[in-house]
């Protein structure tokens, strides 16, 4: 691969929106014909959805989701069931060829528990990259759920962010971070065009980013110092090339950007 990969991260509000699926398709479509594209996606909107109507009570603490073992079964079916398989055939209608995985197929990713605390929650960690390279090679779209397993067979909920951030690092890709928000706003709910360590630490102790969206950067910012290239936060209603040229969105700066890889993130 002569370019790096992209990998995509949506989140699981994006099953709502037929027309926001469609026009990521399509821009995917165009990006995938310059370089290899992988989307990652949660579905946290379906899985509260299906924990309503079960009885079950779905927590958070510091925006992940706590998940009992017991509730793995119904979650593992919404992720890497019923989200997965709506992505791939929204993919299918753009004229995509998409295979639907998790985290734990191909030995890509290992994931050991989080803390006793948040149950069956795990932290993903990189394993090996062939099995996901041999499918990219085929010209297909890799969807990947945010579904894991310990080494020990324990089936494990990541954090789609999280989930994301380890599949660019096992492919050394671009990493963009895309929900239904523009970026990272502040106080007085304005785009934030870059951000940093020391920026991102002091909006938090502001108040300014918190919960999910703290867990959003500290995952960008992680993958941005791994990476040692800015990391995405965008809409994913907005064109591909448009984030990575940085018309768009909000770019995480790795802590060291001298040495940064930022620059070839460019044209598409």
């Amino acid at each position: 691969m002569s370019r790096s990969p992209i990998v995509i991260k949506v989140g699981g509000a994006l099953l709502d929106d037929a027309p926001a699926m469609a026009r990521l398709f399509l821009s995917v479509k165009e990006v995938q014909t310059a370089r290899p594209v992988v989307v990652v996606h949660g579905g946290g909107p379906l899985v509260e959805t299906l924990m309503a109507s079960l009885g079950l009570q779905s927590t958070k603490i510091d925006g992940l989701r706590v998940t009992p073992d017991e509730h793995m079964p119904y979650i593992c079916g919404a992720l890497a069931g019923s989200a997965n398989k709506q992505l791939c055939a929204a993919a299918i209608a753009s004229g995509l060829t998409p295979v639907g995985l998790s985290l734990l197929d191909g030995n890509m990713v290992v994931c050991e528990p989080l803390a006793d605390q948040y149950g069956a929650v795990g932290v993903p960690s990189t394993a090996d990259a062939a099995f996901l390279k041999n499918v990219l090679a085929q010209h297909t779209l890799p969807i990947i759920s945010s579904i894991g397993s310990s080494p020990q067979g324990r089936l494990l909920n990541v954090n789609a962010d999280q989930a994301a951030t380890v599949i660019a690092e096992l492919l050394d890709a671009e990493l963009l971070l895309l929900s239904n928000v523009d970026g990272v706003l502040d106080a007085d709910k304005m785009l934030i065009r870059e951000l940093d360590a020391q920026s991102i630490a002091h909006y938090a102790g502001e108040g300014v980013i918190t919960d999910g969206m703290k867990v959003k950067v500290d995952a960008a910012l992680a993958s941005a110092n791994t990476l040692q290239r800015p990391v995405f936060i965008a809409s994913w209603i907005a064109d591909i090339a448009d984030i990575l040229n940085q018309n768009t969105g909000t770019q995480i700066r790795p802590t060291n950007a001298a040495n940064t890889k930022a620059q070839q993130a460019g044209d598409v």
